[in-house]
Formats: C-alpha cells, structure tokens, sequence
C-alpha cells in the first residue's frame, strides 16, 4: 500500500478509503457483517475510514465504532456532521449550538475520544463560516479533533473560508469532500485546483457514479426497479451512452469496470483518495482486487475522449450542493411590483 498524505496535515492514508454509509438501515443492516467488511478492509491495507452522523440515523457510526475496537490507534477515522438529525431545526447546519453537541454524540457512538477528521457535511448558508471555523476551532484546541474538512462545498466558498481562517487566526479546512467519477469529472475545473493551491487533502466519494460504473447498468437493460427510483441518472441516455463506450475499453484494458473507475478517480494529482462503500462482502472483495490498477496514459487519454476533462455527463443524482442563488426563487428574481415598474 503507497499511503498518502492528506493534504498538509502530515497524517498518512490509504489511496482507497472505507466509507460506511451503506453499513446500517440504509444498505447492510447486519453489524456483524459490517464490522466483518471494516476488519477485511483494514486487513488489506486501508487505514482511511469515512462515516456520518446522519448515515441510517447514527447507525453506521455505532457500527463502525464496534469494528475499530482494539484497532482504533492504527485508524484514520472521518466524520462529518450537519446534515438534519430529527426535526428539530437546530439539531443540523454549522452552527456552534449544534456542532459542540453533534461532535460528542459522534464521540459517543464511534466509542472514541476524539475524532482525526470532522467535515461539514454541507455548506451551511444560514451560518456564518467564521461562527463554524470558531467553533471547529475550539473542538481542535479541547483535543476532541485533530483535523477539519468541508464536503460538496462550492469553489468560491473554499477560498472564502481560507481566507477567513487566515484573517481571523482560526483553523482551516483540510481537506474536501467532493463527488468525482469517469462521468463526473467537473471538479476537475475549479475545486480540484482550488484545493491544490491551498494544500488540501480531497477525498472523492461515489468514484462508480452510484453503481453506473459497475458494468451492471446497461442500455436496454432491465435495471432493478428499487435503485432505478432512487437515481434517476439511471436512465439518462447520455450517461448510458458514455458507459456503453467504456465497457469496451475496461474489456480491452484486461479491467473489470469498478477496477477502471476507482483507478481513474485516484489518478487525478488533486485526489488522494478515493472513498469506496460496498455494501455486501462480495462488493468489497472485488473493490480490494483492485488496489494495485494504474491506468496507463493511454487508456486515460481514450477516456478524456469518452467524457472531457472537467465536464459531467448528463443529468446526475449526485448534485451534492444546491446554492442558495439557484434554490430561491427570491434570490434570483426581483419582486413582481419592481419587474412590473420598469
């Protein structure tokens, strides 16, 4: 295993990370089998684990929290907090209220007592980014994080987090979270770069594009009706069509398709990992066989003419962040009496 470091932390991960959403209520509901699935993972090499409070309602962090006893020293454990716990407004978002009370009860339910790194799951427009910063701030300082990241957060509010800590003496984020895959290559653009310049660590989640890259996702093909209404992206045509281009080059290549797709997402300079998330032991089994794939240029040169550099193909399910610019109608029209005077 060639670890990496992440970003400028000087803290050493693997190129694969575990990501435990799919452990609980929401994909394997079996802690026996999950706990299992964390172990093999370990065993292989992987030292990079990425969870969630809101993964199945704090489920997947109990899980994990179980699978790393007594290995817990050797683990470079992730997670993150903001996404709606309940319907209690206040128990979501970045504020200092709820994340000095979301970090203990990760704390609480990964049994540990302090996290490598805390992410904001998702920007917070409601809250000012330097009330998050302050209070991620004191979590460092109290020994209770090591480290902090941002997820899905746009270019523009990378920067101006940056800048933030800087002018007001605060830790900054790490590290970034974002979607990256063969047919979701935008943050090839700006957020990859953006990253690079400010010496963060990425760590890329769904490198198979929610299943479409696992070579079972095929034009005209019966497709399983439970996932097929939960990502719509199933049935984009254009998205169907980059993936018939790309099964027969992962075929010429010698390559199962998820073996083609994880390499790809950890060949990018700006990534250092890559988040794997099986959900059975036979998922997982075949994710590890691929540890060792690189892709040679030439393959990768046969890809960026599948899907450029820098684009998304289609419409995807996976549009991590809506900004408030584009969600409210209210930020992007002028009142009807104002449009109708002039």
């Amino acid at each position: 295993m060639q670890y990496r470091t992440l970003g400028r932390t000087g803290i050493k991960v693997s190129p694969y990370a575990f990501g435990a959403m799919m452990l609980g209520a929401l994909g394997n509901p079996d802690h026996d089998d999950g706990i299992r699935m964390v172990h093999k993972a370990l065993d292989a090499g992987i030292n990079f684990v990425d969870t969630a409070d809101v993964y199945s309602g704090g489920e997947s962090e109990e899980i994990v929290g179980k699978a790393l006893k007594g290995r817990r020293d050797d683990v470079v454990l992730a997670t993150k907090a903001s996404r709606p716990m309940g319907e209690d407004p206040n128990r979501q978002g970045g504020s200092r209220r709820w994340l000095l009370t979301a970090v203990e009860n990760s704390l609480r339910r990964l049994q540990t007592d302090h996290i490598d790194l805390y992410q904001i799951h998702r920007p917070d427009p409601d809250t000012a980014i330097e009330e998050t910063l302050s209070a991620l701030t004191d979590l460092i300082r109290s020994g209770k994080v090591r480290a902090i990241g941002s997820s899905a957060m746009p270019p523009s509010e990378l920067v101006e987090a940056q800048w933030v800590a800087e002018r007001r003496g605060l830790e900054r984020f790490h590290t970034e979270q974002p979607t990256y895959s063969i047919l979701n290559r935008g943050i090839e653009a700006e957020v990859l770069p953006v990253a690079q310049r400010y010496g963060m660590g990425t760590m890329v989640w769904s490198p198979l594009a929610k299943g479409m890259l696992t070579g079972r996702i095929r034009k005209g093909q019966q497709t399983d009706l439970r996932r097929a209404s939960l990502f719509t992206n199933f049935s984009d045509e254009q998205r169907l069509d980059a993936v018939e281009k790309l099964v027969p080059l992962a075929a010429e290549a010698g390559l199962p398709m998820t073996h083609l797709a994880v390499a790809f997402a950890i060949a990018h300079p700006g990534v250092t990992s890559a988040i794997i998330g099986p959900r059975t032991m036979e998922q997982l089994d075949d994710l590890l066989a691929g540890l060792d794939v690189t892709l040679t240029d030439d393959l990768l040169d046969r890809i960026d003419e599948i899907v450029p550099p820098g684009t998304d193909v289609g419409a995807s399910d996976q549009s991590a962040h809506v900004p408030q610019a584009l969600r409210r109608v209210s930020l992007r029209r002028r009142p009807a009496a104002e449009r109708a005077a002039a």
